[in-house]
């Protein structure tokens, strides 16, 4: 693997490591380093406003998949109201297949996140945060708890931090293992105790969120980017990137590569920089067929676009997404009959039945892709893959989950139509 020089000034997330990535750095050792110095910062110096024009100012993007700027989703919170609750919920909710993220970052840098939360509930005027954890990551809870308790102790969390009117409170809600908890309104009624089923927007969460009360949901790794813009500055954070998008990344593949992890990355750099410099490309015999650039609900993309830059625009450009920048090989030795397939299964199981054209459709893409790939195809059976996928794209289903579950089928069949015509009967030898 190419050799990374890791510093505080060009890998804010991961720095803290060292070479040894095993380690949990917990508090002794983090506040060694600088850490909660930006939170002391804010909360001796700043405004909630001064904090949200910086992280507006540092074009900070959601890194849960979507994009959205972080700065401006903060800016959509009603002006404080006292007596009326607010809450941020961190989405530790990690269930995009082949992403990890997340995870990676709670179990070794536990504070960076809590003190992101600190400063992030500053701003938004929250004195109680939620992190809804994935109920698999069992030993990340452990790690969250330990280093919760360990900033308590120090005056970190609680009433009064760093001698200011500031109080908080971090609770971990472990969940119960729902793919569709990664969309905040079902986030929120899970939390609440309810189905994880999406809600109507709007309301959106800002205004009506949990417990109808003015709410901002924030990713892992988004939040844990926010201590160091505050400590190194927005144009710091901005020259990171070779992109529009600013900072840093953590990207990766998986798959059978030589190499499978992840790396903290600018934006900007290639796919086949990441593929071929970082995970050391394809094991010896096999060649790239295609790449999921960013989750299992991300469109296919082919060799041919290994030279997209890794970046929310880029990847969009040439008909994918971003999404969760954890890259997905297939080699030349599967049928993407089995791959989409495979794909499917999931997306169907973990549909939550509130609307019809997902709770029907999903299913229906799984029994047509089976008979592909025993070869038993009716003739007509891509043409009608086709028209589902326009069934259940954007606009047409309640929530994201069915444009996303479609987008590998749509793809997989523009690039690879000929593996799925090898599925019909009439093709059979």
């Amino acid at each position: 693997m190419k050799k990374i020089l890791c510093t505080s000034e060009t890998h804010p997330l991961t720095w803290w490591l060292g070479d040894n990535h095993n380690n949990t750095i917990w508090i002794t050792e983090y506040r060694n380093k600088n850490g909660y110095k930006a939170a002391e910062k804010v909360c001796k110096n700043f405004n909630p406003i001064d904090v949200i024009n910086i992280v507006k100012d540092s074009k900070l993007k959601g890194r849960g998949g979507a994009g959205f700027l972080t700065g401006n989703k903060w800016s959509l919170m009603p002006q404080y109201e006292k007596g009326v609750n607010r809450y941020l919920i961190c989405n530790a909710d990690e269930m995009e297949p082949g992403t990890y993220k997340d995870k990676f970052l709670m179990e070794h840098i536990p504070h960076q996140l809590i003190e992101g939360l600190l400063i992030s509930s500053f701003a938004l005027q929250v004195s109680r945060a939620y992190i809804f954890l994935r109920g698999e990551y069992v030993q990340a809870e452990k790690i969250l708890n330990r280093a919760i308790s360990e900033a308590k102790e120090l005056g970190f969390l609680g009433k009064n931090i760093f001698g200011s009117k500031f109080t908080l409170d971090i609770v971990i809600h472990s969940g119960a293992g729902r793919y569709i908890c990664g969309e905040e309104t079902a986030l929120i009624n899970s939390l609440e105790g309810k189905r994880a089923n999406p809600r109507y927007k709007p309301p959106f969460p800002a205004m009506v969120g949990l417990w109808g009360k003015p709410t901002c949901v924030n990713n892992v790794e988004t939040l844990s980017n926010i201590p160091s813009i505050i400590l190194n500055g927005v144009n710091w954070y901005k020259n990171l990137s070779k992109s529009n998008d600013t900072g840093t990344k953590l990207m990766g593949f998986s798959g059978r590569v030589k190499c499978p992890g992840l790396w903290e990355l600018p934006f900007g750099i290639t796919a086949n920089e990441l593929l071929h410099n970082y995970a050391q490309g394809m094991k010896k015999g096999l060649t790239l067929k295609a790449w999921l650039p960013g989750g299992a609900g991300t469109g296919f993309l082919t060799p041919e676009h290994l030279n997209v830059t890794m970046e929310f625009s880029s990847i969009s450009n040439v008909g994918s997404r971003l999404g969760t920048g954890l890259a997905m090989a297939i080699d030349n030795t599967f049928s993407m009959v089995s791959i989409v397939l495979n794909l499917e299964k999931f997306f169907s199981r973990e549909s939550c039945g509130l609307c019809t054209p997902c709770r029907d459709g999903l299913p229906w893409t799984v029994k047509i892709l089976k008979m592909l790939e025993k070869k038993r195809g009716h003739e007509n059976y891509i043409t009608l893959l086709e028209e589902l996928c326009n069934q259940l794209n954007t606009g047409r289903t309640f929530c994201a989950h069915a444009p996303g579950a479609v987008a590998p089928i749509k793809s997989a069949i523009k690039y690879f139509r000929s593996d799925f015509e090898a599925g019909l009967l009439k093709n059979k030898l």
